[in-house]
């Protein structure tokens, strides 16, 4: 499929000072709450509009995994989302447009109409469309990993995952051959608790994900999924070891899915107290705390933050509400390639 040419687009709520806590924690701020208005949109108006066909998976209460790990990304590094990494897309620059747009078919989207919700990919923004059986791509992030080894570059890849993935035997193998060939890979794990509807405990017999890590001679850490300092922290040190040539590292990051597995999964199998507990460590919430406690922002800056990704999201939506459908006639375009006529 053709990509979609780049959009150029500045996020309005960036802070130019990027480099001081002050100025990170406003990013911080503004991209969590971003997939979070985003996402909130997709599930809770235009998939019960009818306007979204298929499933719709959010991030919702995982928002500083992404985060907290895409902004230590360079820009030639590899990303492989999950389907609750959103923000990742705004990080590298796809515009909030091009998201609904592909999430409702329509030709501003990523795949120009051919494919919809989180299927969606830009290989100049160096992200890779997800895969639906998320540890199928981990032996495709080795081998991206292992192709910047090859041509000299500092690059690396992150994949992200969840828990369930773990227990998949695609990715046991890809962990393997990353760790065998050295391959410059940082493996996140979003551990939120739940495999759809499976819990932890009733997939893997080891406390924690991370446990798999020394298996394969592969340095792991736990942090807390719900702390986008810890996050960005975390991610530096597994990045910084992925470029030194020391091979992969991988980070669980503790968390919980505040919502079911989808938009058409009502949780009930989840306990209520969970989603309870859960809710007092909010990362969003979380964050606005320590802003305030230490001077980066006040409470009506913030205010303003969250009124201005509102506004942002109103208008692309009603873009990509007036980006028109595909032509059928290009149906075919970019399935087959062509050659001239006597080549």
């Amino acid at each position: 499929m053709a990509a979609v040419r780049p959009m150029q687009w500045t996020p309005t709520a960036a802070a130019p000072e990027q480099d001081s806590e002050a100025g990170l924690s406003r990013r911080f701020l503004y991209y969590m709450a971003l997939m979070r208005e985003a996402e909130g949109r997709i599930q809770d108006k235009l998939y019960r509009q009818g306007k979204v066909l298929g499933g719709v998976y959010i991030g919702r209460g995982q928002e500083a995994i992404p985060v907290g790990a895409g902004l230590t990304t360079r820009p030639n590094d590899f990303l492989f989302p999950s389907h609750r990494d959103m923000a990742l897309y705004f990080i590298r620059g796809v515009h909030p447009r091009e998201v609904f747009a592909q999430y409702m078919g329509r030709a501003g989207g990523l795949t120009g109409g051919r494919d919809g919700n989180m299927h969606m990919g830009d290989m100049n923004r160096r992200i890779s469309a997800i895969i639906s059986a998320l540890a199928a791509w981990i032996p495709v992030a080795a081998g991206a990993a292992m192709a910047m080894r090859y041509l000299g570059t500092s690059d690396i890849t992150y994949a992200f995952f969840g828990d369930g993935s773990t227990s998949r035997g695609d990715w046991h193998e890809g962990v393997n051959l990353a760790a065998v060939q050295k391959a410059p890979v940082v493996l996140i794990c979003n551990n939120n608790q739940w495999a759809y509807s499976t819990p932890l405990d009733k997939q893997m017999a080891c406390a924690h994900v991370a446990d798999r890590g020394p298996a394969y001679g592969i340095p792991s850490e736990i942090v807390d999924g719900n702390d986008v300092w810890a996050v960005y922290h975390a991610t530096q040190r597994a990045a910084d070891h992925a470029r030194s040539g020391l091979g992969p590292y991988m980070i669980e990051c503790k968390t919980f899915r505040m919502t079911g597995h989808s938009a058409h999964d009502p949780a009930s199998y989840v306990p209520a107290h969970l989603f309870e507990e859960w809710a007092r460590k909010d990362p969003i919430e979380r964050l606005e705390r320590l802003m305030v406690e230490r001077g980066y922002a006040g409470r009506d800056e913030i205010d303003d933050i969250h009124a201005g990704i509102r506004q942002e999201v109103d208008e692309a939506i009603a873009w990509a509400e007036n980006s028109p459908y595909p032509d059928p006639e290009t149906l075919l375009d970019n399935v087959y390639e062509t050659r001239p006529a006597g080549t």
